[in-house]
């Protein structure tokens, strides 16, 4: 078998695993192996690359290669170590970035370097493929930056609105269409100049534009994004592998963006035009009345008393690193016959799917964790409802308030439960800037400081609640 045969075997082998890597990891159950899959056919791409390319290379070139390898191998495995939770979102948006530009970088190798026996239609769809591959290279490399500077709370949250901006981003699309026209008719170094510094600029100001509430689609939008960088990257490399695997990213990436878009009542392609974080109008951010407190001891007692408690988690359960004492409260109540459930919004935390990992992290069973559509319902049912460090998932002006920046945004209907403990560290508003109508709610008491130390306090009031029961049961014996 010749090294050509064995090459593009192997790549037939990581491709499926790959495949299976994303069938895996669409269910909680199989998520596991499906890391497993995915890093066993990166295994598989990264040795058949190496082995094809040490046929027409130096040995200096193929140690250069090995080491580079090595380097990045070291940088992804000790970033991977000491990330935290809370910084997933920022570890991936920069992770984007990094495809991003090594597309942009390919491209330009591709200009600089063409196959000779190009000629004709074959050369002008080989510069083709370079203006595409640079421009979608470097809009996923400038808007991945601009996302991880966002999420990491390094620049303001709040949307960029620049006097004409969806003008300024049709006017980059349309120059980039004449840009390509112009290159595959006359290729110079001046246009791809052009090009790429156009793809820059339309990269930051897309993700710019877009709030701070709205970035677990900026997420998978640029997941996507990153996708189809890969398969530009692949159609100049010749690499069927990359064009096979870029193709997955960004089409599924395409697809969970329109699931997040769905989930906050969104417009896809408004995502796409970066337009959709502007505010639909002003809001009043201020206090909407008087708020009521309670405290860890008060809400153990309610606990205790209830039939059914849904615990609704967001960002704040990530930063606290609450999970565990959360989960360890849930095994508590249903070990007193309490029904216990966790409602998890699409966009709960900074990322697609962020509270979900955060629970099976902290072993909660998987049948009670249900997504807003299975459990909004359930609310007008149910004894208690925590709300641990979420805000505009369960903000009721989405629902009832038209002149709201969320207004429309499906949402979790928290307020119909009996009662509900919010969990905040302050009355401030949630990480879209909105005020929340539900902290003065009648039914509704706030429960302030840290959502860990809070879950442990109320762990310790349960405690206290079952004392006199296990006192009486031993001076009985």
């Amino acid at each position: 078998m010749t090294t050509d045969t064995a090459a593009q075997a192997a790549y037939v082998v990581a491709a499926l695993l790959f495949i299976l890597s994303l069938a895996g990891l669409s269910q909680h159950r199989t998520s596991r192996s499906g890391v497993v899959w995915g890093i066993a056919g990166m295994v598989v791409a990264l040795a058949a690359t190496v082995g094809l390319a040490s046929r027409s290379i130096s040995a200096t070139g193929l140690v250069l290669i090995v080491v580079a390898t090595a380097v990045g191998a070291g940088i992804g495995l000790w970033r991977a170590k000491v990330v935290e939770m809370t910084g997933m979102p920022e570890l991936i948006a920069i992770m984007h970035s990094l495809v991003g530009l090594a597309a942009t970088f390919v491209g330009w190798n591709g200009y600089l370097d063409v196959d000779a026996e190009l000629s004709g239609s074959l050369l002008g769809i080989h510069h083709a493929e370079v203006f595409i591959g640079v421009f979608i290279g470097a809009v996923t490399f400038t808007g991945s930056v601009v996302a991880y500077l966002k999420l990491s709370a390094r620049i303001a949250s709040r949307p960029l609105t620049l006097p004409g901006k969806h003008v300024l981003n049709i006017g980059a699309l349309v120059a980039f269409v004449g840009l390509t026209i112009a290159f595959v008719a006359r290729p110079n170094m001046g246009l791809l100049i052009a090009v790429t510094v156009v793809a820059l600029a339309l990269g930051a100001h897309l993700v710019a534009s877009i709030g701070g509430g709205d970035m677990p689609v900026v997420v998978s939008m640029l997941n996507s994004y990153s996708g189809w960088a890969a398969a530009a990257s692949g159609f100049l490399l010749a690499n069927n592998l990359l064009i096979v695997t870029g193709a997955l990213v960004g089409s599924s990436g395409a697809y969970l963006s329109y699931i997040m878009c769905k989930a906050m009542n969104r417009s896809f392609i408004s995502v796409i035009a970066g337009g959709f974080g502007t505010p639909a109008a002003a809001a009043d951010e201020g206090e909407q009345g008087e708020h009521r407190e309670i405290s860890a001891e008060e809400t153990a007692e309610l606990l205790g008393n209830a039939t059914s408690v849904i615990i609704t988690p967001g960002y704040g359960m990530a930063v606290a690193q609450a999970q565990y004492p959360v989960a360890e409260l849930a095994r508590k109540l249903r070990e007193r016959g309490v029904e216990v459930r966790f409602g998890i919004h699409q966009v709960a935390g900074r990322l697609p799917g962020h509270m979900n990992v955060l629970l099976a992290e902290a072993n909660v069973p998987y049948d009670i964790v249900l997504e807003m559509d299975e459990i909004n319902d359930d609310f007008a049912a149910t004894s208690v409802v925590l709300v641990i460090g979420a805000n505009d998932t369960v903000n009721p002006a989405a629902t009832d308030n038209p002149s709201s920046p969320i207004a429309g945004m499906p949402v979790l209907h928290v307020w119909e439960a009996a009662n509900v403990v919010v969990f905040k560290r302050s009355m401030a508003a949630g990480y879209a800037g909105v005020q929340n109508p539900l902290f003065f709610r009648e039914n509704t008491q706030m429960l302030f400081g840290d959502a860990k130390q809070r879950v442990e306090d109320i762990l310790r009031g349960l405690d206290a609640l079952d004392t006199p029961v296990r006192e009486m049961a031993g001076t009985s014996r």
